[in-house]
């Protein structure tokens, strides 16, 4: 049984690389990928926690891997664990639906009995409107590869101080 199962969709493959990242910083055997297009939603049954990543498409689109795998889901795959999320969004090419994806897929698994963690500040981004936000902040880690690439870096080493302490938690409470 994978302790974490980090789901993610890709299109131009940077969400791909994020998870690949992300997996690095854990220790081995601690998270597993899985790539939504060739998965489906029972694997999150074997997980004790997950992380979910997906980038924007188009006009605050989610990819339709992502659309798919989310119509299949019932709160049976995803009721009380833990899951952390990450997007990827331009904020210069789409100011009004930044990171759209982010706050759909939120709004699906929050619906479903999810027991979300892992918000992220909104300063140092520029936009005008976004589905991730709540409260005024993102439901999730957000990563803009098209104009802030340079601030990657900091920003996963810091969400993951975050979130990785409460994942690895729900692995062993699970």
């Amino acid at each position: 049984m994978a302790k974490i199962g980090l789901f993610y969709a890709t299109d131009t493959g940077n969400t791909r690389k994020i998870a690949k990242r992300i997996k690095k910083q854990f220790e081995e055997g601690e998270i597993e990928l899985f790539d939504v297009a060739k998965a489906t939603p029972d694997a999150m049954k074997d997980c004790e926690a997950l992380i979910v990543g997906t980038p924007t498409l188009g006009d605050g689109e989610l990819p339709d891997t992502l659309a798919a795998f989310l119509e299949q889901m019932d709160s049976s795959h995803v009721s009380g664990k833990t899951i952390a999320m990450f997007g990827l969004g331009d904020q210069v090419g789409y100011p009004t639906e930044f990171v759209d994806a982010l706050g759909i897929t939120y709004k699906k698994l929050k619906k479903l009995g999810a027991n979300l963690i892992g918000g992220w500040s909104a300063e140092g981004y520029e936009f005008e409107k976004s589905k991730a936000l709540r409260d005024g902040e993102f439901v999730g880690l957000v990563l803009d590869q098209d104009n802030q690439a340079d601030q990657t870096n900091e920003r996963l080493e810091e969400w993951l101080e975050q979130v990785k302490p409460e994942l690895l938690g729900a692995t062993v409470t699970g």
